[in-house]
């Protein structure tokens, strides 16, 4: 089974970091990406960041605003998301996850393979 483990999660206070690990239990490179999501109570999930195997090109959300980046470590099966500048309106849940279709997208991630989740607080 393919299991995407994700840490690094934790409680900081606004304006500092974190660096969230995805570890996956099979080769990264066989998804066309990998992505990084959020959710908070009360709202939606949303996209945070998504890393592309062709050329290791990087989507970010708008919110993001060049505070986070996205990388990976292809010999550790590894997708990192390093979180400088944290703001209270970070905290939420944590995801990663990666399409099950060869070529499947990850701006939302509909049917492929989620982990359980780190949590993230940032208080003020």
């Amino acid at each position: 089974q393919v299991q995407l483990v994700e840490s690094g999660g934790g409680s900081v206070q606004a304006g500092g970091s974190l660096r969230l690990s995805c570890a996956a239990s099979t080769y990264i490179s066989r998804w066309n990406c990998v992505g990084w999501f959020r959710q908070a109570p009360g709202k939606e999930r949303e996209g945070v960041a998504r890393i592309y195997t062709d050329g290791g090109v990087t989507y970010y959300a708008d919110f993001v605003e060049g505070r986070f980046t996205i990388s990976r470590d292809n010999a550790k099966n590894t997708v990192y998301l390093q979180m400088n500048s944290l703001k209270p309106e970070d905290t939420a849940m944590y995801y990663c996850a990666a399409p099950r279709a060869t070529y499947g997208g990850c701006d939302r991630i509909t049917d492929g393979y989620w982990g359980q989740g780190t949590q993230v607080t940032v208080s003020s």
